[in-house]
């Protein structure tokens, strides 16, 4: 089991450059992965975003990824056309003013536009860099999701045991609750038809009501709904849906019970199981 939650940060450093990476991710129904790159670099999102997406199965995830270099590799071209027009402007102004002067190369190809400059970067030498801190945050990160989760586990394991002790102690019950069924369509019969009670009419009536007040099925359906969710919480890396949905098909199988229960003993448990079970839902809100 793991938490939604989680932080993770590596750097590594090579003569001429540095790359980071910081993963942080908060809780969230479904996966949401937000991935930040420089601007020369965004070409890459897409292969960060499906890294991580191999990973995490839920929460909104934001990565921050930051490269720089410190030696650029750059071209650099006059732009003729631009030059000769600037040429031309300073000796023509230079003619009308009389001012006998060449203009300055050095001068003209500072003016806008005649030198142009293009930084040549490698994308996929840039992925092999970043890359390995970006592995190193991430394994940071699933350890303190890790970490989280088995706490989380813990907290969830006391809850369930209750859910359990519970179910024994109104499966206990349940003889009870019948034999109370029982007694009570007799007592009903015999107030009314004193001796003269037809013990058919009695099985009958007693049978009916079992049918609508038994809760032998609720019973085993909780039973089973509980097995499968220790062992899905055990077993499984990722159970939060999973475990959403039992805890529907729990809360329900409680209810049922709780309205056809007719022992206060049995009443009083449900409410503790609701409590119990909604104490879990709290947990499972941080759970991948």
């Amino acid at each position: 089991m793991k938490s939604m939650t989680g932080y993770g940060w590596a750097e590594e450093k090579g003569e001429s450059w540095s790359a980071s990476a910081e993963i942080k991710s908060y809780n969230n129904r479904f996966l949401d992965i937000e991935v930040a790159l420089p601007p020369f670099l965004s070409s890459l999102e897409g292969t960060v975003r499906e890294y991580l997406g191999g990973r995490i199965r839920r929460g909104k995830v934001e990565a921050v990824i930051r490269y720089r270099e410190s030696a650029l590799c750059f071209s650099v071209a006059v732009n003729t056309e631009v030059l000769k027009a600037y040429w031309k402007a300073a000796e023509t102004a230079a003619r009308e003013l009389g001012i006998n002067e060449r203009p300055s190369l050095v001068t003209l190809l500072e003016r806008e536009g005649v030198l142009e400059t293009e930084k040549s970067r490698n994308t996929e030498a840039a992925l092999e860099k970043i890359m390995p801190p970006l592995e190193k945050a991430l394994d940071a990160f699933e350890r303190e999701r890790k970490r989280e989760g088995a706490h989380t586990l813990l907290a969830v394991f006391s809850y369930l045991a209750a859910l359990e002790n519970s179910l024994a102690f109104i499966a206990s019950k349940k003889e009870m609750m019948e034999d109370h069924f029982k007694k009570t369509v007799r007592q009903r019969f015999e107030e009314m038809l004193g001796n003269a009670v037809d013990e058919n009419r009695v099985l009958a009536e007693t049978a009916a009501l079992l049918v609508k007040y038994t809760i032998a099925e609720e019973l085993s359906r909780l039973e089973a709904h509980l097995k499968e969710f220790r062992a899905a919480a055990e077993q499984e890396s990722s159970p939060g849906k999973k475990l959403d949905f039992l805890c529907q098909e729990i809360n329900r199988e409680v209810n049922t019970i709780a309205s056809k229960s007719q022992e206060l003993e049995i009443s009083g448990e449900t409410v503790r199981m609701k409590d119990a079970l909604e104490n879990i839902r709290e947990q499972l809100r941080n759970v991948e």
